[in-house]
């Protein structure tokens, strides 16, 4: 089957980043497994912006899609202060390209920075995968709350090196892929070579100290000559001591070409410990020695030992950690078939969280009626409620519902109460109870008896479940709730029967619009409640639905629904609940 994948990298793809030579590794990839794919990425080539230019105005005229690299607007530079990283332009473009039902999946580059990434994320409808590619880049993102709700749009995490995984999991929490580097080995020319024995030294302005005891070591060791490398942009250089001018020479590649030209002349590698681990990696493929420190001895010692025992043949006195049996199959698990297989399992993974659409022939409950249904209800048995059942019963009727759910926090009695007293009236109640769980809340639906609060999770499900019950989660993204972790609603998602997409007592409505999207984003069944606390509060959101008898029925009913809102001013109907809740206690301290 074939996939409509974007990638969305925030670095201009008119110069040279390690990012950008990422996404191309994974474009080949993803081309390999027979995809369609397009890159979306800023440029200040006047050229690629041109031609950019004209593929969206195709996409909006003529609905032909996107298909391989589109400049979205111009690069940008983005410091870490700055909370508008994105021009409106850029913004408009970006959301013409991410239109619905344009991609499959969107897989952003660093979107902790407030770039073309992060904006990606925000508009998407498409299933999200985020790849941490620059450890400095991750502290980009300060706020706790915006990086929440990063967290609850992106449905995979990766990062392209260990140290990338390691910061972006402190700022970022959640389970992460370690993505393969993406080498072409093929393309790699390992037919260069040197008169003298070379030293090629990765230079890192963080790391000078390093680079200086190399340099002080390398004075003593005539037979060989040194090349420091860098490969970032703005990375200084280091002193040469006089001693070495002669034999000591500074390069900079910022590209593979360059950088696999200057790798396959030298003799052996000592690569920075912040240092490109794509450089890294192409030097294993060129069977290029890598000198490190080894266990009790200093970088010096080790490189003083391995130069001077064999000068003119060095391999043989290095210790590579690990033969060159080992050392070829590092090289393969970071290839680009190696990426494709990933790839392929990835979204092949996330292909299957999303439903599939319901395309019934048939129209199942046709002779039922349309009724409004109203999902989320509190009586006085919540603790913050004080609205007897029998008025909420009546207030039902008088406003022509044809069903409601009684969910209170932790108690199922009176939503015993009130569906035993529906069998004598047309209204139909769903008896079912909001249960709060060690993080979170959810509601189960149809169950026959109390759940206790304070289980995780999964074991309140699994109590819902026991009973013959229907999951239903209550306003997922309300950050003024208690609610689930991202990481949590992702792992039991094909265990939710329905969402609560519109809350009438949300403060923010980007808390509702946060839910719809998600929920479109996996297919999933939507409903709404008016969480009402107060008889004025019922009826504020609906579902219009045909009617139904049982669990059964109420969800195929409901893949038909719509959801209906009828909000009230917030304040109103939380002034109300607040003075009811100050007359009970006046009642039960006895005070008139």
């Amino acid at each position: 089957m074939s996939i409509r994948i974007c990638i969305v990298t925030p670095f201009a793809w008119s110069q040279n980043h390690e990012a950008n030579e990422h996404v191309r590794a994974v474009a080949k990839s993803v081309e390999e497994l027979g995809h369609t794919l397009a890159i979306l990425a800023p440029s200040n080539r006047a050229s690629e912006l041109t031609a950019g230019r004209r593929a969206l105005r195709l996409l909006e005229q003529d609905q032909q899609p996107l298909q391989g690299f589109v400049a979205v607007g111009p690069a940008v530079s983005v410091s870490r202060r700055e909370r508008a990283g994105v021009p409106v332009g850029v913004r408009a473009n970006l959301r013409l390209a991410l239109g619905p039902g344009s991609f499959d999946i969107v897989h952003v580059y660093d979107p902790a920075r407030m770039s073309l990434s992060n904006h990606a994320l925000q508009i998407t409808d498409a299933l999200t995968i985020a790849t941490f590619h620059s450890p400095e880049g991750v502290s980009h993102h300060a706020g706790k709350k915006r990086r929440e709700r990063l967290l609850t749009r992106v449905d995979a995490l990766t990062a392209t090196s260990q140290r990338a995984l390691e910061a972006a999991r402190k700022r970022f929490p959640g389970d992460y892929q370690l993505l393969p580097l993406g080498i072409d080995i093929d393309r790699i020319d390992a037919s260069s070579s040197t008169d003298r024995p070379v030293l090629l030294v990765e230079w890192h302005p963080d790391e000078k100290d390093t680079v200086k005891t190399i340099l002080r070591t390398m004075q003593a060791i005539p037979e060989w000559d040194i090349c420091v490398l860098r490969t970032k942009q703005f990375a200084g250089r280091p002193y040469i001591p006089r001693a070495l001018r002669e034999r000591c020479t500074l390069a900079t590649a910022r590209d593979e070409e360059r950088r696999t030209s200057l790798i396959s002349q030298c003799t052996a590698y000592v690569s920075a410990t912040q240092g490109s681990e794509r450089a890294r990696a192409e030097a294993q493929a060129l069977g290029v020695p890598l000198i490190e420190a080894s266990s009790g001895e200093s970088l010096a010692s080790t490189l003083a030992r391995c130069l001077e025992s064999a000068p003119s043949a060095p391999t043989a006195a290095f210790d590579l950690s690990g033969s060159a049996e080992n050392s070829g199959s590092a090289i393969d698990d970071h290839s680009t078939s190696a990426l494709a297989k990933h790839l392929d399992s990835l979204y092949g993974e996330l292909l299957k969280r999303r439903r599939p659409a319901t395309r019934e022939r048939s129209k199942p409950l046709a002779d039922r009626p349309w009724i409004l249904c109203d999902l989320h209800n509190h009586t006085e048995f919540s603790h913050d409620c004080s609205v007897p059942v029998v008025d909420l019963l009546d207030e039902a009727e008088r406003l022509g519902l044809g069903a409601i759910a009684v969910t209170d926090h932790n108690a199922f009695a009176g939503a015993q109460l009130a569906h035993e007293l529906s069998k004598e009236r047309e209204l139909t109640v769903i008896p079912g109870e909001e249960m709060k769980t060690e993080r979170g809340e959810v509601i189960g639906l149809f169950i026959q008896e109390e759940i206790p609060a304070g289980l995780s999770m999964e074991d309140t499900i699994v109590a819902i479940r026991d009973q013959g019950g229907l999951v239903y989660l209550p306003h997922p993204f309300d950050r003024m709730h208690s609610i689930a972790r991202p990481e949590t609603i992702h792992r039991l998602l094909g265990e939710i029967d329905a969402i609560e997409v519109y809350n009438a007592r949300l403060l923010f409505d980007a808390y509702n619009d946060e839910a719809l999207r998600f929920a479109r984003k996996y297919n999933m069944l939507m409903g709404a409640g008016s969480d009402a606390h107060v008889l004025q509060g019922l009826g504020t959101g609906l579902v219009r639905m045909r009617a139904f008898t049982d669990g059964e029925e109420f969800l195929v009913s409901l893949r038909a629904a719509e959801i209906v809102r009828r909000p009230k001013s917030l304040l109103y109907l939380q002034g109300l609940k607040w003075v009811a809740q100050a007359r009970e206690r006046r009642a039960r301290a006895g005070v008139r």
